[in-house]
């Protein structure tokens, strides 16, 4: 079998019409090429072949798709009158003290969204059933790229579509769908009230205050809450450390999962003589007898960074590498990362413990966090 009859076959009988393989025999079968052309048909472009569908059922087509339109409009204005009308706490439960008028409160949101949404679904079904001309067109495969009066006639062909799809021709029907959606496009903006109060300033500062006294980590767990003396670091010794938190009811342990991801630090001390002259005054102010203080959080995709070599000074996170010179304000010296460890000022008491005495020099955690404060 040749390639140009391995995908055609022919009608019973000889000198049937060629067909495609798995279309339809006789009257259904698939048109090669343009349809012919409707006489009844008005605009600008000749329409498809429509199997006899008069104008009438077209028009009462429009008259349906229309009618459902304006239902989905109503049930959209009705969502968004609902949603002010009952306006949900701060758990996400209408505020009404009555919780049957609550419930009813939920069902009426629901169930006018759910009218907005099937009443534009049905509108576009009957639109496609009985406006939409309804042929198949079957064309060869061509030689790539397209030849160029093939492009030139791109725009002839889009217009053509959109008259045929009655978009243009019946306007009845499109201002009616452009009605319908305007509630919905509206109703995501309104739902962002759920989501909240913005974070705004919030999302750049952790815990640490002035004066606040260092726990090493996992200690409040075990209820050895031992405070952090000067004294317990020696040259070249790491510690990974919390703020010291009074526990509560609410938290047993003094902090939240989400604080101590956010404030936990490595304390390290380093001979003062092996730190870098690119320090700032800034930063060496932030020392206290060699003891320095950074964020454990990688600033690349939020993995601890909670390795430490002291022959090099350097603190490596073990998910990808990311290496920091804890001699040089935590700059990076390998890695994906693409900023230092925020570092943490820090002082010491009457009785020698350490203590914060700040907040962090720079929002804690990866790059993408930082953009979402707005940085």
């Amino acid at each position: 079998m040749t390639d140009e009859n391995r995908n055609h076959d022919t009608e019973p009988g000889a000198g049937g019409p060629e067909r495609v393989i798995g279309t339809p025999r006789g009257e259904d079968r698939v048109v090669t090429g343009a349809a012919p052309e409707h006489e009844d048909h008005e605009g600008p472009y000749s329409a498809a072949e429509t199997h006899g569908r008069p104008e009438e059922i077209q028009r009462k087509g429009e008259r349906t798709a229309a009618m459902w339109f304006t239902i989905a409009f109503v049930g959209g204005v009705g969502f968004l009158v609902s949603y002010f009308l009952f306006p949900p706490n701060a758990e996400g439960e209408p505020a009404i003290a009555n919780p049957l008028v609550g419930q009813w409160a939920n069902m009426l949101m629901g169930g006018t969204l759910t009218l907005a949404l099937f009443g534009i679904g049905a509108g576009m079904t009957v639109w496609a059933r009985r406006v939409m001309p309804h042929y198949e067109v079957a064309s060869p495969y061509d030689e790539l790229p397209s030849p160029p009066e093939q492009k030139s006639s791109f725009s002839d062909f889009l217009m053509r579509s959109a008259d045929e799809s009655g978009f243009t021709k019946r306007p009845l029907m499109r201002r009616t769908l452009l009605l319908a959606m305007a509630p919905l496009g509206v109703a995501p903006i309104v739902l962002l009230r759920d989501t909240g109060p913005l974070p705004r300033e919030s999302l750049r500062h952790t815990l640490w205050e002035p004066g606040m006294h260092m726990v090493v980590e996992g200690a409040e767990r075990t209820g050895d809450n031992k405070w952090i003396h000067q004294d317990d670091l020696r040259d070249g010794s790491m510690i990974s450390a919390l703020p010291y938190v009074e526990p509560t009811a609410a938290h047993p342990h003094g902090l939240s999962l989400n604080d101590q991801a956010q404030t936990v630090i490595l304390l390290i001390r380093i001979p003062e003589e092996d730190y870098s002259e690119e320090l700032t005054r800034e930063q060496r102010n932030w020392l206290h007898n060699g003891i320095v203080a950074y964020s454990k959080i990688c600033t690349h995709v939020g993995c601890p960074a909670a390795l430490y070599e002291s022959g090099t000074h350097r603190i490596l996170c073990p998910c990808h590498q990311s290496t920091f010179d804890a001699a040089n304000g935590a700059k990076i010296t390998f890695g994906p990362a693409n900023r230092p460890l925020p570092q943490l000022p820090i002082t010491v008491d009457e009785e020698g413990y350490l203590v914060a005495d700040g907040d962090f020099s720079e929002p804690v955690g990866p790059t993408f966090w930082d953009a979402q404060r707005g940085n």
